[in-house]
């Protein structure tokens, strides 16, 4: 079972236009539930994952249409009234130069009291079940680390997809997954930005409390590098990436743990993810894609296997 906590949700909105100027009357228009968690959670379910439950702090307007697209989309949504109105992001597509402009409002700050009902909702909706615990987006160090440590308490497995202290200090208490991107690895790292993408994940995984635990990097179309300690694999497939990238980072976690739920070795969950991941670019909107078209795509992903900078 997979269960997403939402510390940072947000109404995402995609407007398409003709041409970015002046009064526009869009072309198409997509709101989803969205911030990282939710995102990576609705793709599992678009994936065929059995059952995916959320724990979400809401308030206002756009947490009530937050609400109601997530349990449309399939989701099991547990939420916990915020005091604070829900924040909006917005992205508009430019047809006529196929480039995105995004606007994205800060997360809203949540105090103690709305983090500790979060997670008590996440781990009652996962109940006697040790499943995956989704915890992404923007977080301050505290609450990733007391996510972190609720989850490791009742028995979860937690995936960790955030950036800079909330990382540094989530990585700290022990999750099982870490799925960043390059400037997020080089950031925690202190590596140079140009560091060769296998040194990047193992040390990743080298930061990590367990030696079986799985350390993911995305290096946009360059693909995605995981080592688990045993090996370092790289993931990627040829040809345009697509021009919505917008969610593609989200969709590749939940392409992860959709194929993590079902028990599938790391080099299959590396190709589910990248087929997720490029099929979010395809159509406008995070967190949505074709999934029949994220299979084919998975099954062209090439994976392979590296050791000390060699391919085996």
């Amino acid at each position: 079972m997979i269960a997403a906590i939402a510390l940072s949700p947000s109404l995402d909105v995609t407007y398409v236009v003709e041409r970015l100027h002046g009064i526009q009357r869009p072309l198409e228009v997509v709101r989803v539930a969205g911030g990282k968690s939710l995102n990576a959670a609705r793709v599992a379910v678009m994936l065929g994952a059995d059952r995916v439950a959320a724990s979400a702090v809401l308030a206002g307007g756009a947490g009530t249409d937050i609400a109601a697209h997530a349990r449309a989309q399939g989701l099991h949504l547990r939420i916990i009234d915020g005091h604070v109105p829900t924040r909006t992001c917005v992205s508009v597509f430019d047809r006529s130069s196929r480039e995105l402009t995004e606007i994205y409002e800060h997360a809203v700050a949540l105090d103690d009291i709305e983090v500790e009902h979060a997670l008590d909702a996440a781990v009652e909706a996962m109940g006697s079940k040790r499943g995956l615990y989704l915890l992404s987006g923007g977080l301050s160090e505290d609450h990733a680390r007391r996510a972190v440590r609720r989850v490791r308490a009742a028995g979860g497995s937690v995936a960790l997809d955030t950036h800079g202290t909330a990382l540094s200090g989530g990585i700290e208490e022990g999750p099982d997954l870490v799925k960043v991107n390059r400037a997020e690895a080089v950031e925690l790292l202190g590596y140079a930005p140009d560091a060769p993408p296998d040194e990047l994940v193992s040390g990743l995984h080298d930061r990590l409390d367990s030696a079986t635990a799985r350390a993911v990097v995305t290096d946009g179309a360059d693909g995605a590098w995981s080592c688990d300690g045993a090996q370092v694999l790289h993931a990627q497939m040829a040809g345009p990436i697509g021009g919505f990238p917008v969610g593609s980072g989200d969709a590749f976690l939940g392409g992860l743990a959709r194929a993590f739920d079902a028990g599938e070795p790391l080099s299959n969950a590396l190709a589910l993810a990248t087929g997720a991941g490029v099929a979010n670019a395809q159509i406008p909107g995070a967190g949505l894609l074709d999934p029949s078209l994220a299979r084919e795509i998975a099954a062209r992903v090439e994976v392979r296997a590296y050791r000390a900078n060699a391919p085996l």
